[in-house]
């Protein structure tokens, strides 16, 4: 084991080693090949990552001390704590780009990291599937080499010479190791991946400039898994991908990566993910082997334990000390006596876990109200002209027809540039514009309605961004606030968890949920009876979104929320708006009501499930009408749910034959990779072998899963 350096000036990707792309699912452990018979591949955890005695400080303020644990290489974490107890900084310090005040991280040398933070910078100049093949750069450096030998041996006529038999060496060899590598299908992985994170096929020759900065971190993400690193840190990689893909990527994870260090706000994705969940609180890491909804229970268990052995130890020393104090002076006690004061000298004192209590204390203030339909639209459209006359008109929804009574809670939900936020902007364009309906705004056609004496109050998507880093927060808010509540801010600051100190800490220092909760005080400060909200969780913990949840849910006026936080939405909203296939369709219920209905609990197929099911083309569909005999029978529901459990089992077999499989050519090929084994002319035909089983398996899969996605 040892420690290695990092070069400081990289935002993301592969660090600490080189990223060949045929490192298999779960490079690093310790594994051995089946001899015969199809026999599984056995494993056995193997530290992958040893964190030692780490201490970080931030002017002499400790953020964390005295930390130590270790990541095995099937370890699936989640690292959870308050926004600015210090996860996003454990990442880095873990990944080499900041150095801690104390303490070493130690890593393997053949041990490659991948790091995926927050905020990036993202390049131009290349399209989708250029930026996405940097991943697999080793390889194509292979292919160019392969290239340039060929077209020397096509050249020299020089047959005999020992520099066209050593050529001629170095060509097989090469070649041999490119296969090995996956170089005649990686492209195809590559795809995979893409369309997997929610492009299409036609997106991956467009330049990544045309998109938007959430679509080029999927891209950014594409890159850390198409490398098949060792170990991945992922800093809130949900915050821009929506519901499909965070359920591909849930998939990915579990199946098909190594270790894993993840921050999330997103309680589904990482019960669905993580094995294991680190707890930063008060300065110190608290080590759970369990998912996070079971690290709850134990975490309320073990501290009531620790409370209890507390307090019954303070009332021993109470009454030792009342028995030293009673008989101090008495001679014929001393002998007790003194026995008594050693027993309390040999008295360990119990230490109960300290609990940060502080927390957000968030109210909605409902202004005068509304009138009985906030938001009327009928017939709405929304299209961008074509850019040249090769292309056509880009039509982003068309034909809407809904309506939101006044005290509905609404979900928009749909894949990525299906309309949501445009939707969102329709309408902030209407409040705006209220004497100019569709064509006269020019924003928009046919027409939307606010209604009579609404007022919005709306939270962008990227509202936390648009804060000026070099304010404090006591003068962001001070800016905005105007009359009698300029009095209180100290007050509203405090109930934000900005008191003391922290109210005077530059915008630019701030973590992303802290950005997040800044906005949301922004927010607050005008009454408002209709609440539109555009990924109000980004960046936000796990209290906070309790806190925001319960804010919203109490609150009187209408609320329209974009989410793709399922945990969050469930119990907040009566009714669903799908977006997807240029239309909008209305369900009625809470998110899971939807998903069930839909039959998407995988939520794999929300895209192509809605054209199926909506084949007439109307805009807001009605929910799904039952047979000609009457809604489906006990015996049928129960048939359907037998045969989705079948092709549900049938997948995650397929899946693990695939993990299995790629394992075991990984270790082929690192025994070939060595002058004994590329002297064993055994091992290539076994490699082989292994490779015909691998397509055949991957076909299965293909095949288990489009089985699966198909109406049942």
């Amino acid at each position: 084991m040892s420690t290695f350096a990092v070069p400081l000036q990289v935002p993301s990707g592969i660090i600490g080693g080189q990223s060949p792309a045929w490192r298999g699912c779960v490079a690093g452990t310790q594994m051995w090949l089946a001899r015969e018979g199809g026999k599984k591949i056995s494993k056995q955890e193997t530290r992958m990552i040893s964190i030692d005695h780490l201490s970080v400080e931030f002017s002499a303020r400790p953020l964390f001390t005295d930390v130590s644990y270790v990541i095995n290489d099937r370890d699936r974490i989640a690292l959870v704590g308050k926004n600015g107890a210090g996860k996003s900084t454990m990442l880095k310090v873990i990944a080499g780009l900041q150095a801690p005040t104390e303490g070493t991280v130690s890593v393997p040398r053949d041990t490659t990291v991948a790091y995926l933070p927050q905020v990036m910078v993202l390049s131009d100049g290349h399209t989708v599937r250029e930026e996405a093949e940097k991943a697999f750069a080793g390889i194509r450096d292979m292919e160019r080499q392969i290239q340039e030998m060929n077209d020397q041996l096509a050249e020299r006529t020089d047959y005999e010479s020992e520099e066209y038999m050593s050529l001629v060496e170095r060509f097989t060899h090469l070649s041999d190791r490119f296969q090995m590598m996956g170089g005649l299908n990686y492209q195809a992985e590559l795809e995979r991946t893409l369309q997997g994170l929610g492009f299409s096929r036609t997106d991956l020759d467009r330049p990544t400039s045309e998109f938007s900065g959430g679509w080029r971190m999927r891209i950014e993400l594409a890159k850390l898994l198409l490398g098949r690193p060792d170990v991945l840190l992922l800093d809130e990689p949900t915050n821009h991908l929506d519901i499909e893909s965070i359920q591909w990527l849930e998939q990915f994870l579990c199946t098909r990566a190594g270790a894993v260090v993840l921050v999330s706000h997103d309680r589904a994705f990482i019960n669905n993910v993580t094995n294991r969940t680190l707890e930063i609180s008060c300065g110190r890491v608290y080590d759970y082997k369990v998912k996070y909804d079971e690290y709850i229970n134990l975490r309320a268990e073990r501290r009531e334990q620790q409370l209890r052995a507390y307090e019954n130890q303070q009332k021993e020393i109470a009454d030792i000390k009342a028995f030293i104090e009673r008989f101090r002076y008495q001679a014929t006690k001393a002998i007790q006596v003194q026995s008594r004061i050693k027993q309390l000298e040999r008295i360990v004192p119990i230490e109960v876990d300290e609990v940060d209590n502080s927390a957000l204390r968030l109210k909605f203030t409902c202004s005068q109200r509304s009138g009985d339909y906030p938001v009327i639209c009928d017939d709405l459209a929304k299209s961008y002209p074509a850019r040249n006359a090769s292309e056509t008109e880009h039509v982003i929804f068309s034909n809407v027809n809904l309506t939101i009574s006044r005290g509905e809670k609404v979900a928009f939900v749909g894949r990525n540039g299906e309309g949501k936020t445009t939707l969102v902007k329709c309408i902030m364009d209407s409040a705006a514009h209220p004497d100019k309906d569709g064509a006269g705004s020019g924003f928009y056609s046919g027409s939307l309605r606010v209604g009579h004496n609404v007022q919005i109050g709306y939270f962008a998507q990227n509202q936390a961004q648009l804060l000026d880093g070099e304010l404090t927060v006591m003068d962001t808010i001070d800016r905005v606030a105007k009359g009698d509540i300029r009095l209180k801010i100290r007050d509203i600051l405090g109930a934000f968890m900005f008191g003391g100190e922290a109210a005077d800490k530059k915008v630019k220092f701030l973590s992303g949920g802290e950005r997040t909760r800044l906005a949301m005080i922004k927010l607050l400060l005008e009454p408002v009876n209709c609440l539109i909200l555009d990924e109000p969780t980004n960046h936000l913990d796990m209290r906070s979104k309790d806190v925001l949840k319960a804010a919203i849910r109490d609150f009187d006026g209408t609320v329209i929320v974009v989410s793709h936080d399922r945990d969050f939405l469930d119990g907040l909203v009566s009714k669903v708006y799908e977006f997807g296939e240029g239309k909008v369709r209305e369900h009625l219920g809470g998110i899971y009501d939807f998903l069930q209905a839909k039959q998407l609990t995988s939520l794999t197929s929300l895209n192509t499930s809605a054209g199926r099911e909506t084949g007439t083309g109307q805009p807001a569909a009605e929910p799904a009408k039952p047979a000609k005999g009457g809604a489906q029978s006990y015996e049928e529901q129960k048939a359907q749910q037998r045969k989705q459990k079948r092709l549900e089992k049938a997948v995650a077999e397929a899946e693990e034959q695939v993990t299995q499989l790629e394992a075991a050519i990984r270790i082929l090929e690192e025994r070939m990779s060595t002058p004994e084994g590329s002297a064993d002319t055994s091992l290539y035909d076994k490699h082989a072998n292994l490779k015909k089983q691998l397509a055949k398996a991957e076909s299965l899969w293909e095949q288990a899963v489009e089985e699966l996605e198909s109406p049942l």
